[in-house]
């Protein structure tokens, strides 16, 4: 049977039809956009994210920071030379003095007595070696004297004794005994006046002239020593500089040797750093330093190194060497004994091709990095130079503005021909 479609109903049905053609459209339309979306992330992972670095030219710098103390290239510090009280006090803490000011006064009276004393034991040591020279102090002198006279008028009287006696005998009025005893007279008086002339210059043996030397070498350094003592009680400045530490106060009972005062020049001042064992190496005369003190934020200093270390020593629980940083431009704001820190320029290239250590590999000798060359990673050995904690110098193998990879953000491991992805 065959059935027959009016036009009236052909046009009917296509109306009917036409509403659920499109949202079959619809349909298939978010079910490719749903696809896309689940397969364009499994497309985009076949290519690793990774970090990625350009080679460029930069200054490399090499630096090496400690820790170090101030200390004054030129201080002084005025110490009690006895037992004793502080009289006075005329400078405080900070205060610029001049070369020659009285800074300081103790109680000087048994120094005043000390001195004397000594004074008086130099003037007795000094008049027995003149006694010793001369043969004798000025009274003895002059009664050795009378005894020479008399000595010379007694053996004068026996020789002209003899001198008649030998005339008489000639005549026969005098014995030979007689003129034998005249004789013997006249040796005797001779050399009596012998001796006491011989006391005039040899009155003491070499020996009393060396116990009279060294009596007066003694007494003058005594009363050296107590004028030293006497001086030390009023302390005066030896040179122009800071009064930075005063201990004591008026009227302070001092034991000898403690710390009265100390001062120095604060423009010259040094720092003594302490560099740990392996780091010494790096370590040459005139590196510049720059120096931070905590307590003064924001400002810098700067030296240089004018001493390496020369032997290794136990600081606290570190092996370090010593060295000594001169400061170049102290103001007087650094003060002795203040902890600062320091920063050593080991090296300085300029505008040399660097870059960044976490690019560099290694394997079998040979030092390489990834280039990244149409979105895959090409294995390139290079020639390196030096290198700090950040970055590495690039003699060889690679040209400026080359991008290099430097890590996987996924943990992926780097190899040649990988795919990749570079990610900000």
């Amino acid at each position: 049977m065959h059935m027959h479609v009016s036009a009236s109903e052909s046009t009917a049905t296509r109306a009917a039809t036409a509403p659920g053609s499109k949202r079959l459209r619809w349909i298939a339309l978010a079910a490719a956009l749903v696809l896309l979306a689940i397969l364009i992330p499994h497309w985009m992972q076949s290519a690793t994210p990774i970090h990625t670095a350009t080679a460029e030219r930069a200054d490399l710098i090499d630096n090496l920071s400690t820790n170090g103390n101030v200390e004054p290239m030129s201080d002084f510090v005025a110490h009690s030379p006895v037992a004793g009280v502080v009289k006075s006090v005329l400078v405080h803490e900070g205060e610029r003095v001049r070369k020659d000011q009285l800074l300081l006064t103790m109680d000087d009276a048994a120094a005043q007595a000390q001195v004397a004393s000594a004074l008086a034991a130099l003037r007795t040591a000094q008049a027995q070696m003149d006694a010793v020279q001369q043969g004798g102090t000025r009274d003895e002198q002059l009664q050795l004297q009378a005894k020479i006279n008399a000595a010379r008028a007694q053996r004068d009287h026996a020789e002209t004794l003899l001198n008649s006696l030998t005339q008489l005998a000639q005549n026969g009025s005098a014995s030979q005994s007689e003129v034998t005893a005249a004789k013997i007279r006249l040796a005797i008086d001779t050399a009596t006046l012998q001796n006491l002339e011989q006391q005039k210059t040899q009155r003491y043996a070499p020996i009393d002239r060396q116990r009279a030397a060294a009596d007066l070498s003694n007494a003058q350094a005594a009363y050296q020593a107590a004028q030293d003592t006497l001086q030390q009680e009023n302390v005066r400045a030896p040179f122009e500089g800071t009064v930075f530490s005063v201990p004591v106060q008026a009227s302070a009972y001092v034991q000898p040797g403690d710390a009265l005062l100390r001062m120095a020049n604060l423009a010259l001042i040094q720092i003594r750093a302490y560099f740990d064992e392996p780091e010494i190496g790096r370590l040459a005369l005139g590196q510049p330093v720059t120096i931070v003190w905590d307590a003064r934020p924001g400002r810098i200093w700067h030296g240089h190194i004018t001493q390496v270390p020369s032997t290794i020593i136990t600081y606290g629980t570190r092996h370090v060497g010593e060295a000594l940083i001169a400061v170049d431009d102290a103001d007087g704001v650094l003060l002795p004994n203040t902890n600062v820190t320091l920063t050593v320029t080991t090296l300085r290239l300029n505008s040399v091709l660097t870059i960044p250590r976490e690019a560099l590999h290694a394997e079998g000798g040979q030092d390489f990095v990834y280039r990244i060359v149409d979105g895959r990673l090409v294995r390139t050995p290079i020639q390196i130079g030096v290198l700090n904690l950040t970055q590495v110098q690039v003699l060889s193998g690679l040209e400026e503005h080359a991008v290099v990879a430097l890590s996987a953000t996924d943990g992926s491991t780097l190899r040649n021909g990988l795919q990749v992805q570079s990610t900000p």
